[in-house]
């Protein structure tokens, strides 16, 4: 009786079942390079920023799950709650290119006009 362990399973992986997301024959590495490439970005932000502080926290917490899994993608999968190891590769690669524009845009600046009195009042809330 052969055992097929996880790693061989996403290697004989033939779909995601998720039209336009494509099977990635080695996930992890990619996950956790990409995750790092994140943190790398947001070292660039200032420590103050409430932006960098979210995404960093999460990323990091994110980067220690799959360096804790030992290569188990079912593990990161289920830990990470966020679908298929693909859709995670998609998320954090998404996340890398926002962390680059917000960089490029520099959202931790004060604005350069003031804003319109009311501007950021919600409904129910007032920013007194």
């Amino acid at each position: 009786m052969f055992r097929i362990t996880r790693p061989l399973a996403q290697v004989l992986k033939r779909t995601t079942g998720i039209t336009g997301l494509a099977v990635h024959p080695n996930p992890l590495p990619e996950l956790s390079k990409t995750y790092e490439a994140t943190l790398e970005v947001l070292s660039t932000v200032p420590q103050s920023s409430i932006y960098r502080q979210g995404v960093e926290a999460l990323t990091r917490h994110k980067l220690k799950i799959v360096q804790s899994a030992n290569g188990d993608i079912s593990q990161v999968e289920k830990q990470l709650d966020e679908g298929q190891i693909e859709e995670s590769l998609d998320i954090a690669s998404d996340e890398l290119k926002l962390a680059s524009k917000m960089v490029e845009w520099k959202a931790w600046e004060p604005l350069e006009e003031k804003p319109e009195p009311g501007q950021w009042e919600y409904i129910g809330q007032s920013t007194s």
